[in-house]
């Protein structure tokens, strides 16, 4: 790997800063006397130092984002702000992207990396991964909805969802409720309840796997997740 891409992936700065912190002798690499932008490195092994201080190489990030209404699940559009303008600058060289969709007014845990091969797996059905949300409803709730959820429902497409588990948090002519999915669809959730009669007004997602989205996190913020959470998101994998 060229010497600026893998300080580039340590999270040093852009190409272009990194390329005049080389030239400035800022940059020293072991066993390299004058190391150019070009300069080959072995990510795994190499030695490199910036003003002194030993840069350790990460190819893949994950973050947790608490994603706000109004951002688009989606690298970009020409119409809406998407997730990837909250990113702060020090990760937005690792080519980020979303796993899955949350829809434009949606708001919750939203996991941003660069980690193809994970996202494939969190979204392939054959993996069954778990995805929690936060639904305010207008209507009442029943426990005749929670066995519709059970079943699968038969959406206006025709297409029947896979059994979802629906908890009643609290019913009346708006209800609360919790509705764990193993897919995702488009406006899965919303087309479910509409076809039970009843109209979402409010949804957050709340959990992946298991994962719950950091109650420290304010709409808009993010943070990386440690490594005991990529293990529950994906043992397997990790």
């Amino acid at each position: 790997m060229r010497l600026d891409k893998y300080l580039a992936d340590c999270g040093a700065g852009t190409r272009s800063e990194i390329k005049k912190l080389i030239k400035s002798g800022l940059v020293r690499v072991e066993g390299v006397p004058k190391p150019r932008p070009e300069t080959q490195v072995v990510p795994e092994t190499a030695q490199v130092f910036l003003r002194d201080t030993r840069m350790q190489y990460r190819k893949y990030v994950y973050l947790m984002l608490h994603k706000p209404g109004g951002y688009l699940s989606a690298t970009w559009d020409k119409h809406h702000k998407t997730v990837l303008d909250l990113v702060p600058e020090e990760y937005q060289h690792f080519d980020l992207f979303p796993v899955g969709r949350l829809d434009l007014d949606t708001e919750g845990f939203c996991l941003l990396t660069n980690d193809g091969i994970l996202a494939h797996r969190l979204l392939s059905p054959a993996h069954h991964v778990p995805k929690r949300y936060f639904a305010r409803v207008e209507g009442n709730v029943t426990e005749e909805d929670v066995a519709l959820f059970a079943r699968g429902v038969l959406l206006e497409d025709g297409y029947v969802t896979r059994p979802a588990e629906l908890k009643i948090l609290t019913s009346g002519a708006v209800s609360e409720t919790e509705v764990t999915i193993m897919e995702g669809k488009y406006h899965q959730i919303k087309r479910m309840f509409a076809a039970a009669g009843k109209r979402v007004i409010y949804l957050k997602r709340t959990a992946i796997n298991g994962v719950l989205l950091d109650e420290a996190l304010l709409p808009g913020q993010l943070r990386e997740l440690t490594i005991e959470e990529l293990r529950q998101i994906d043992s397997e994998y990790f």
